[in-house]
């Protein structure tokens, strides 16, 4: 009995949280999931049909033509991602007791918490010229901050 005793106080002794460093790497990354800047750079190809384009990046925002002909696409995303992640713990009283008796002592308590967050905002301009159907010439430009 006083094994067992013993090992459950070793067993509440140890520490029930992380440190704020350890939240900060469980966060997950903020990466945009669906159109990226290597999406763009490996699918996207001067000769390509409009409709493979709209199968590779979906249907974009804007689409305008110009009075010569020249259709512009143009995909403009923002993702804003918050994550937050928190742990807390701590050991109330322990009686340690002998036999069938209360004859131990208390340990004294205490309480321990840490977090971390994390706010990451990406942006992502596509522009995509076509003439007579096809891709003419694109740009992208990518921020995160």
């Amino acid at each position: 009995m006083g094994r067992i005793l013993l090992l459950a106080a070793m067993i509440a002794l140890l520490p029930g949280c992380m440190t704020a460093a350890k939240h900060q790497q469980s966060l997950p990354s903020a990466e945009e999931k669906k159109m990226t800047v290597g999406i763009v750079q490996k699918e996207i190809r001067k000769g390509m049909s409009q409709a493979d384009v709209a199968t590779s990046l979906g249907s974009p925002n804007l689409v305008t033509r110009d009075k010569s002909g020249v259709e512009t696409w143009i995909y403009d995303k923002i993702s804003t991602e918050y994550a937050y992640s928190t742990s807390s713990g701590g050991v109330g009283a322990l009686i340690f007791g002998l036999g069938g008796s209360v004859a131990g002592g208390a340990a004294p308590s205490y309480s321990q918490g840490s977090g971390a967050s994390s706010t990451t905002q990406r942006t992502l301009t596509v522009i995509i010229k076509f003439v007579e159907g096809v891709v003419n010439e694109f740009t992208y430009h990518s921020s995160s901050f």
